[in-house]
């Protein structure tokens, strides 16, 4: 038997979310509906200047957990904090969320993880990210005994940016297949994709990765193609399961021959499109595990990202297990 359902591996951030106009990303040079990393210095100046703020637990990998627990299933999460206040609130939230998360915390040097998200007035998000104590993440905080308990290891594209975390990926995708477990991660972002594309290929041509996460923009970076159709054949032969979402299109999910389209839920107003990709893989990894098919698979993902998109903030606030039955998907 699974103790865990899905286990998430990523950068522990603390997002600082506020609203502005389009004019304040261009005075600022901030890239529109990017994740952009800056130093510390950038993160005093931008948050100086940020309008009034929610503060909230985030990180990509880490909302996903959050996501999967709220549907009932058994999450655990490895992400490294500081041992200051912003690391005690973010254990705090994601263990009271129902995620198993024991990750040692680092005792000194840089601070927890923030990012500051600007929300204009679209809905669109722009995220300006001080990674601080989450580029400490190392093998030596891959716990054996959750990844060969997990039924999948779920990571986000973002880690192979601060480099030890490579190494932890890497050991834990060994451990999950040697315990016949399967992985998965997340492109994250069409600029990490250019960054890393390479890297990415080979992740999943090796078979070290079994099962991908994307959007239409990451697909088409991935593949250096302007074709979405392009794009989805290309990924079909390169990993044995991907999932891609579109927006108000929906999303398709693509197994060998096998192609699943997916309508996406309906929303009154697009309010905050923080997490949606993260909540779709929640809804999608929990229907995984669980034996369903990919179409539920599929509307469970856009039930949970539906509901994100009409808050603000990355976490859901409903019951998603809730949510789902009265749906009819659970």
């Amino acid at each position: 038997m699974s103790q865990f359902d899905v286990l998430c591996i990523g950068n522990a951030i603390v997002d600082i979310i506020a609203r502005c106009d389009e004019a304040f990303l261009v005075d600022n040079g901030i890239i529109k509906g990017a994740m952009n990393l800056i130093d510390a210095e950038r993160a005093e100046l931008l948050y100086s200047r940020m309008g009034p703020a929610i503060e909230a637990s985030g990180g990509s990998a880490g909302n996903t957990a959050a996501g999967i627990a709220s549907f009932g299933a058994r999450a655990a999460y490895f992400g490294k904090v500081a041992k200051d206040h912003l690391g005690g609130v973010y254990a705090h939230d994601i263990r009271a969320q129902g995620v198993a998360f024991d990750s040692a915390p680092l005792d000194g040097g840089a601070p927890t993880a923030r990012s500051m998200i600007f929300v204009t007035p679209d809905g669109e998000r722009s995220m300006n990210t001080y990674l601080g104590a989450s580029v400490e993440l190392g093998p030596e905080d891959v716990e054996q005994d959750k990844v060969e308990a997990a039924k999948v290891t779920y990571f986000e594209g973002y880690l192979w940016d601060p480099p030890r975390a490579k190494e932890a990926i890497r050991l834990a995708a060994a451990q999950a297949h040697a315990a016949g477990r399967e992985v998965a991660m997340t492109l994250s972002d069409p600029f990490c994709v250019d960054r890393y594309r390479g890297e990415f290929l080979e992740l999943m041509r090796s078979g070290t990765v079994d099962i991908v996460f994307a959007n239409e923009s990451e697909l088409k970076s991935l593949y250096e193609t302007a074709s979405f159709e392009a794009g989805l054949d290309a990924i079909r032969n390169d990993c044995r399961l991907a999932a891609v979402t579109r927006s108000e299109k929906g999303s398709i999910a693509v197994r060998g021959a096998e192609t699943v389209e997916i309508a996406a839920a309906p929303v009154e107003a697009v309010v905050d499109t923080t997490g949606a990709g993260d909540l779709y893989a929640a809804g999608f990894l929990a229907g995984y595990t669980a034996g369903r098919g990919l179409a539920d698979c599929g509307a469970l993902g856009s039930l949970a990202a539906g509901l994100v998109i009409a808050q603000v903030g990355p976490r859901p606030r409903q019951n998603l297990r809730q949510e789902a039955e009265q749906a009819g998907l659970m």
